[in-house]
């Protein structure tokens, strides 16, 4: 999906590439990558947290090159620092990096239902926030809504295009209704469904969660896996 000098593909799960032309390729959580779709290679490797499922070595490999650069909350250093020739920064909630044009902010990702207790606030783990002109990309990563989410809402304000990257399938994160009431509170510009149709959730939780969207009327898309 192409905004600007911005194209943004899925790649299953919860993994993206970001591609910014003439600029940077950013790779967020890959995991289960098909060989076939790997594509160019990350110059940022973005990873929310240590699950295997998002910080998963093997595919890291795949997506890699010579001095790419992994940013990571500080537990999963330790999974990281078998891949040599990486660069790694430690980021945490709050921090904001600058490389060149480009900005990315971590923003806390937690699990708030009392129903789940996979993801913990004192896990420190992350989503991000990809800035770059007047195109804003929100990766929650594995997360309920959260008071720090509500924030966000000012991002698709003042001209920018704002992209939520929410999960929908529910037992580890957000179901389809609470992504909605996600998406309704921060008011992303664009929403694109994710976790799903690998581990938990499947295609159907992706369309109900458009659908719902557009009752609301908020945009939404499926992304076709590359």
């Amino acid at each position: 999906m192409q905004f600007g000098n911005v194209d943004i593909e899925f790649l299953g799960h919860s993994g993206f590439r970001i591609k910014i032309k003439n600029e940077k390729i950013i790779v967020i959580d890959p995991y289960n990558l098909d060989e076939k779709a790997v594509g160019d290679k990350a110059d940022i490797i973005l990873i929310t947290h240590s699950h295997y499922d998002h910080c998963s070595i093997k595919d890291i490999e795949m997506i890699r090159k010579e001095g790419s650069v992994v940013i990571c909350p500080a537990d999963v250093q330790s999974k990281i620092t078998r891949i040599e020739g990486l660069k790694m920064e430690i980021i945490e909630a709050g921090d904001e990096l600058a490389l060149g044009h480009l900005k990315i902010e971590a923003i806390p990702a937690y699990n708030t239902n009392t129903e789940r207790n996979f993801h913990t606030k004192k896990d420190a783990w992350v989503g991000y926030v990809v800035k770059y002109d007047n195109i804003i990309i929100y990766h929650s990563g594995d997360s309920d809504l959260t008071k720090e989410m509500e924030r966000l809402s000012g991002y698709g304000k003042q001209g920018n295009i704002f992209i939520a990257l929410l999960p929908v399938s529910g037992k580890f994160v957000m179901d389809v209704e609470e992504a909605v009431e996600v998406a309704k509170k921060i008011n992303p510009s664009i929403v694109i469904p994710m976790h799903y149709g690998s581990i938990v959730g499947t295609i159907g939780d992706a369309e109900r969660f458009v659908k719902r969207c557009k009752e609301e009327g908020i945009r939404a898309q499926i992304l076709n896996r590359i």
